[in-house]
Order: structure tokens, then C-alpha cells, then sequence
């Protein structure tokens, strides 16, 4: 079973080759997450949007995900989507350096890496809270998160 799934188009919004990070915006811990990959990637290379703007719904409907609950981490890039652990292993492929290294962790079965996901997805409010509302991104990392053009 791959590790992504793929579709006949490419995703909407997205110019070719580039990925971005679906995450859900007013997660404490999600938000971290992006910070870390602002930081991390000084070269921009990953673009980020969240769950609930009308870019990351346009790319949650393409990709047939839930628009109103989503437990997970979204990469896309193309007309790949990968979720849960995958996504987590392909974007730390993106970073440079060592933070490819965390990809060494793909040789353990892929049950069990979502099983450990799902149990930080599912309680990642109660353990690291939530925001009321998206925070608004600083105008410095604004080029960072998608804005379609239609």
C-alpha cells in the first residue's frame, strides 16, 4: 500500500512541485508545528494553509477529506496527498539537514505509527490547548500560507 494517495488531477491552487502543509488552525500544538517549519525551512520551499480558510477547504474537498473535522496532518504536493504519520515523515523529508533523519522511523509499521498519531491527534486540545480563533500569521511569514487567486 503506498504511502500517499494519489489523483487523476492535480490538487487546485498549488503551482507544480510545490507542497503544502494542511493544519488545523486553532490547535496549539498545530500552530507549534508551523513555527518549527517556518524555522526550519529557510528557504520556503513548504507553503502552509489551515483546515479551516477557504484555500485548505478547496484542498480538503479535492482531496476528499472532511471539511467540518479533521484529526490530521495534510501534505499535498501535486496530485499526492499524504496524511497521519506519512504526511508527518514527507514533510520532514522537505527540511533540510538532519531533520531528514526522523525518516529512519518509517521502518516501523505503519499501524502502529498512526495508532501513536491518532492518540496525540485525538487529545492534542486537552494536552496542548486551542486557540478561539486562527491567529492571523505575522506579515513576515504571511508569503509562507496560500492565497488562491480565483
Amino acid at each position: 500500500m503506498p504511502a500517499y494517495t494519489e489523483y487523476p488531477t492535480p490538487a487546485p491552487i498549488l503551482s507544480p512541485g510545490e507542497t503544502v502543509v494542511l493544519f488545523d488552525g486553532v490547535c496549539k500544538l498545530c500552530n507549534g508545528l508551523v513555527r518549527f517549519l517556518i524555522r526550519h525551512d529557510p528557504a520556503a520551499r513548504i507553503r502552509l494553509a489551515t483546515v479551516q480558510s477557504p484555500e485548505g477547504q478547496r484542498l480538503l474537498a479535492w482531496a476528499g477529506l472532511p471539511l467540518d473535522r479533521f484529526n490530521t496532518m495534510a501534505v499535498i504536493r501535486d496530485n499526492r496527498c499524504w496524511i497521519r504519520s506519512n504526511a508527518f515523515f514527507e514533510v520532514a523529508g522537505e527540511l533540510p539537514g538532519a531533520w531528514r533523519a526522523f525518516g529512519v522511523l518509517r521502518v516501523l509499521p505503519r499501524g502502529l505509527r498512526d495508532w501513536a498519531y491518532d492518540r496525540i491527534a485525538l487529545n492534542r486540545y486537552r494536552l496542548f490547548g486551542r486557540y478561539d480563533n486562527c491567529p492571523l500569521p505575522t506579515a513576515e511569514h504571511q508569503r509562507r500560507f496560500l492565497k488562491s487567486t480565483v
